[in-house]
């Protein structure tokens, strides 16, 4: 192969890879979001229907109380994220032990190897104080029993601990490698002026991280809107102590294949994805994600 052929082979490589993920993201995500704006704008019939969908399911007794559950797990997830993500990356980076580095970063990651159905599935044990491994201590907050623990007032709490449980490790190590790109000149000049660990990570780290910090709060935003497993899985083991229709995605769910009203289903799902795109530009332009430096 001459020199003239191998970068045309590279490209061809290339083209072939991204034509393969191009094809899948237009099968899976461009055409099924088409198909459900098409649905959300129409009714049963397939005659247009303006905005009728969507004041059906916005005017729905279930859909404000759905939107105050995911609301209020996202609040309390977030906020641990993106403050305790970045004081653990922070911290396991300030190791100087390599194998206690090492250590740290795979105990962490190791929750997230876990399925969310599988993950969901063992806190259900450890939330049992009959079962649970820390049952005194739910015991000692007067949580005698199951049916106790996962009241709905608990429930915003109980998904956040989970979510954090399964998702914070992956970011942890994802944060663990954005400092490592801090050049080590910074680090050592701001030590020479005089600064301790605490003021190198308020006044350098933690800058060099905004980008990463905002990249971490959209995905987990747009995944943290997808509640459903968690709360489903917890309504058939609590015997609907906790509502089939908790969250916004559970609600969708019982439109489409308990009502059998896709229509409806696809209003509330594009309601869903206004406010996350919404949100995930506030984080894009308060993180400044797209900028060059």
């Amino acid at each position: 192969m001459t020199p003239t052929t191998r970068p045309r082979a590279r490209n061809a490589t290339s083209y072939a890879f991204v034509a393969l993920y191009t094809a899948l993201t237009i099968a899976f995500g461009v055409l099924p979001a088409l198909y459900a704006v098409y649905l959300a704008f129409t009714d049963e019939y397939g005659g247009f229907a303006g905005t009728a969908n969507f004041t059906k399911v916005v005017d729905d007794f279930r859909f404000l109380p759905a939107v105050g559950h995911v609301a209020s797990f996202l609040v309390i997830w977030l906020v641990a994220l993106v403050v305790l993500v970045t004081v653990l990356a922070i911290v396991v980076h300030a190791v100087r032990l390599r194998w206690l580095s090492s250590t740290l970063r795979l105990v962490f990651y190791l929750p997230g190897a876990l399925a969310g159905a599988s993950s969901v599935l063992l806190w259900l044990f450890l939330l049992d104080p009959t079962a649970s491994p820390v049952g005194g201590l739910l015991r000692l907050l007067g949580l005698s029993s199951f049916l106790q623990v996962v009241v709905p007032g608990h429930l915003p709490l109980i998904f956040a601990v989970i979510a954090f449980w399964t998702g914070a490790g992956g970011w942890i190590v994802i944060m663990y490698g954005a400092l490592n790109n801090i050049s080590a000149e910074i680090i050592e000049a701001a030590s020479i002026d005089g600064a301790g660990a605490t003021q190198i990570a308020w006044r350098i780290q933690l800058p060099m991280l905004r980008k990463w910090i905002s990249y971490m709060g959209v995905m987990s935003l747009a995944a943290g809107t997808q509640l459903f497993v968690e709360p489903q899985l917890l309504s058939q083991a609590s015997n609907a102590v906790v509502p089939n229709d908790y969250s916004l995605n559970q609600l969708a769910y019982q439109y489409a294949f308990q009502q059998n009203d896709f229509n409806g289903a696809a209003a509330v799902s594009l309601l869903l994805l206004l406010v996350a795109v919404t949100l995930s530009a506030v984080f894009v332009l308060r993180g400044d994600l797209f900028e060059t430096d």
